[in-house]
């Protein structure tokens, strides 16, 4: 529904109009593809996708610290959704690379394939299932159900405090 639309729908007054702008709002989410999974992420926690870049191994670091990457002089951390979410599979150097800054950390998520940005509406939005994995289900806002498949949010910010970055106060 385009926006001129919507606004005839939304101009009638009382909460059941602030109810509906609220289900209408629409966010965006870059899409990426974890071990054939659709995972998202808030469009505005991506600061940039990069292409395979060289990883230095971090000596004594959890498994899915896959090391660091060095992005133009500054310096992110690299981890291994594949690791991370612990589906017993290695990330790899040909991996891609979602880059995200949280609290002045540069964090790269290694992913297998980049998707594209979809727009994503309240309406369609429910708790993670219960059936997910609770590897996967802690780092997790929920799920999306789009088209073809259901895509599931993952919170940047519950990643970084996976690997010991604290949101300032």
């Amino acid at each position: 529904m385009n926006a001129s639309a919507n606004a005839g729908v939304l101009s009638h007054s009382g909460s059941d109009a602030n109810a509906h702008a609220n289900a209408q709002k629409t966010q965006q989410y870059s899409a990426f593809y974890v071990h054939k999974h659709l995972y998202g992420i808030d469009v505005q926690s991506v600061q940039e996708v990069v292409k395979p870049m060289p990883v230095t191994p971090v000596p004594h670091a959890p498994p899915y610290v896959i090391g660091l990457i060095n992005l133009r002089g500054q310096i992110a951390t690299a981890v291994g959704l594949l690791e991370l979410f612990e589906t017993g599979k290695k990330s790899t150097p040909d991996m891609m690379n979602i880059i995200c800054n949280i609290e002045g950390n540069l964090i790269s998520l290694m992913v297998d394939e980049i998707g594209d940005v979809l727009e994503m509406t309240r309406t369609d939005f429910e708790e993670t299932p219960a059936t997910v994995p609770v590897a996967v289900a802690r780092l997790l806002e929920g799920v999306f159900k789009t088209k073809d498949a259901l895509m599931s949010v993952v919170s940047i910010e519950k990643v970084a405090a996976e690997i010991g970055i604290k949101k300032k106060s």
